[in-house]
């Protein structure tokens, strides 16, 4: 979780509801009370001390439900950020995967994501072509982390852009210049071209307007301007992978590195390496070796919710090139 340098002018109350302190507090206890006879073993202020941790970590995402990934905005730059490190292994192997893949590859940390999410991706990729073409690593996550990350924001704006594809006044409190009205009011008189867009200075100002009073999050307005005043006129999922592609757009969110980091993790891929050369030297102790990694991994990023899955978690990533491949063959 990013640590808020403006955290000591804040109110109690500004600060809770900022880091969404209570709402990890309550689900700490549910947990507890759900599994008491497990975690009581070891003592519950180390559960609550591990528990703290593993959401500090990002570590406290892996294996909940939807409901759960997508509550905070730190649980879904968490989740971006895991999908990444499991998962990177695809694009630095060159693999192309359908939308189906990544919604099973996304399931597989998260057993109820909905399928609908992994569609609207794909339509950002593919520019709203058909979505059962196959898709880059690359593509898809930068993609994916907009769709997801931002998901009531851009759920606003594509009202916005049918309001004014069809020529409709958007449902938006702005104050339009006169040049502005004219326009919106020309619009309104030509018959919509999906291909051809909207107007990119209007749908800036709707969309600036929509930013002035939005409860969520929603990229800065300085990106939003620059893709917008690039061009004339914009489509809907044009704008959304010209936000994909920002760099500004994505380093305010935190979870994924650069694109052109994208495939480099010298952490993982030390890790990886230190494995196999387990499996090679001493192919016969493999489970024990595997135990040991598990126990190293849930203390080293220990989540008292997640203690049985770390062991899961480590073979996922250790072997997730080979699954991968095989799936895309498939």
């Amino acid at each position: 979780m990013k640590m808020n340098t403006d955290r000591f002018s804040l109110t109690v109350d500004e600060y809770l509801a900022e880091t969404n302190v209570l709402f990890y507090l309550n689900d700490a206890v549910t947990q507890l009370l759900e599994h008491k006879e497990e975690y009581t073993q070891f003592g519950v202020v180390r559960y609550f001390a591990e528990y703290f941790t593993s959401v500090k970590n990002g570590n406290h995402v892996l294996f909940r439900e939807f409901s759960y990934i997508k509550v905070t905005p730190h649980n879904r730059e968490s989740f971006i950020h895991i999908f990444w490190k499991c998962f990177r292994q695809i694009g630095k192997n060159g693999d192309l995967l359908a939308m189906s893949e990544y919604s099973s590859l996304l399931q597989l940390l998260c057993p109820d994501f909905p399928t609908e999410m992994v569609q609207n991706t794909a339509r950002i990729v593919l520019i709203d072509d058909a979505t059962d073409c196959l898709m880059s690593f690359a593509d898809f996550i930068y993609s994916f982390q907009i769709q997801f990350y931002y998901e009531e924001f851009v759920e606003s704006v594509s009202v916005i852009y049918q309001d004014l594809l069809s020529g409709k006044n958007p449902n938006t409190v702005i104050v339009p210049t006169s040049t502005s009205v004219e326009q919106l009011s020309t619009a309104a008189n030509e018959e919509p071209d999906p291909q051809e867009g909207v107007d990119s200075s209007i749908f800036c100002e709707c969309i600036e307007g929509l930013c002035e009073r939005f409860k969520h999050k929603f990229p800065s307005t300085v990106a939003i301007k620059e893709i917008l005043e690039s061009s004339q006129r914009v489509s809907f999922y044009g704008f959304l992978m010209a936000l994909a592609k920002h760099e500004g757009v994505n380093q305010d969110i935190g979870a994924l590195p650069n694109k052109s980091d994208v495939l480099i993790d010298p952490e993982m891929d030390q890790e990886l390496e230190r494995l196999i050369a387990q499996v090679a030297i001493s192919p016969t102790s493999n489970n024990s070796s595997s135990s040991a990694v598990g126990q190293k991994e849930t203390s080293k990023k220990a989540s008292p919710r997640k203690s049985l899955h770390q062991r899961k978690r480590i073979e996922m990533e250790s072997d997730g090139s080979t699954e991968e491949t095989d799936s895309s063959e498939n």
